[in-house]
């Protein structure tokens, strides 16, 4: 990236999004983590083989959003190798996504740490809905959306089976073994998380490599599933404030990431989105511009394909309550 291309993204960051209200990092705070940045990429860069590096053509660039206040400047380390399964084509995340993906970790790391205990659950309240490709009598397609308000009730420990409820009906699923996984998270799991960033993404990614790395028959690919996981995580409803704040910079370091300046909910609130395109498919995280509160996610069509036309909201769901209680059942 250029530096008169980052000069660009930069302003238009500061176009798309106001002054975050969160205090301004402490001194030091934006040097530390330019440093800690710096250490990750020698070691990983000394981690590959030599033949390995020689063999990588694709450029691997970093993004850090060094601060969030108004004026605050954005970091761009550019490297010369290809990070594992990237493609070389897909650009690093832009510096209008790390920095909104920044202030949205600040503002997860300001929220106070709510004290869990053994028996509780994770509620959250979701709206919105999905869709899926039916077959008619006559042998056409057709799009029909599913609804996915529900409230759902996980053990935070994955001893209890979760409660789920829909249209007025409770159904229980079954129970999570142990602390969970990234697939059916508790908050124990959450919690137990690496809550640096690359450590983070290089678990998610681990993960995802298994079912859609090279010699899969996924199409998704490690970057956008590692994406979706994210966003999924997100929306679990509650999440310790340092493991969100973790996964907000985890995803600033995925390639193709990038910012949708209006994007609107399910429940019909604008906001501005931080969004990652895959196979005529834009994935969004819409988030307040006031304050970087996450307030849902959807998917929209690049294109026209069998789900729909160009700009079809094909799936749209939003998180409008979410909190520990001590019984399933309970609401916040």
């Amino acid at each position: 990236m250029s530096l008169e291309q980052e000069k660009l993204e930069r302003e238009q960051a500061s176009r798309m999004l106001p002054p975050a209200p969160y205090p301004e990092p402490a001194p030091g705070r934006v040097e530390a983590r330019r440093e800690h940045f710096l250490s990750e990429v020698d070691r990983q860069a000394r981690s590959r083989s030599p033949r390995l590096a020689l063999r990588s053509r694709g450029r691997w660039g970093l993004v850090l959003g060094a601060a969030v206040a108004a004026g605050a400047a954005v970091v761009v380390l550019t490297l010369d190798f290809g990070s594992p399964g990237a493609r070389p084509d897909v650009p690093p995340a832009s510096a209008a996504s790390v920095e909104l993906l920044e202030r949205a970790a600040l503002a997860a790391a300001t929220t106070p740490q709510t004290k869990v205990r053994a028996g509780q659950y994770s509620y959250v309240k979701t709206v919105g809905h999905t869709s899926v490709l039916s077959e008619t009598k006559s042998g056409e397609t057709e799009l029909l959306r599913q609804n996915e308000a529900m409230e759902q009730w996980t053990s935070v420990d994955g001893n209890e089976q979760t409660l789920q409820r829909k249209e007025g009906k409770d159904k229980l699923l079954p129970g999570t073994p142990g602390r969970g996984n990234l697939n059916s998270p508790t908050y124990n799991f959450l919690a137990a998380l690496p809550t640096d960033p690359g450590a983070l993404l290089k678990r998610i990614r681990d993960d995802a490599q298994k079912n859609h790395g090279a010699g899969s028959d996924s199409t998704t690919g490690p970057d956008q599933e590692a994406f979706v996981t994210i966003g999924d995580l997100l929306r679990n409803g509650v999440t310790p404030p340092e493991t969100t704040a973790a996964l907000y910079r985890a995803a600033a370091l995925i390639p193709g990431v990038d910012v949708v300046p209006d994007a609107v909910d399910a429940t019909g609130r604008n906001g501005v989105a931080v969004a990652r395109t895959h196979d005529g498919e834009r994935t969004e995280w819409i988030f307040d511009k006031s304050t970087a509160r996450l307030l849902g996610e959807r998917t929209v069509l690049m294109e026209d394909n069998a789900w729909g036309k160009a700009g079809t909201v094909v799936t749209s769901v939003a998180v409008t309550n979410s909190g520990i209680v001590d019984e399933a059942g309970q609401t916040p």
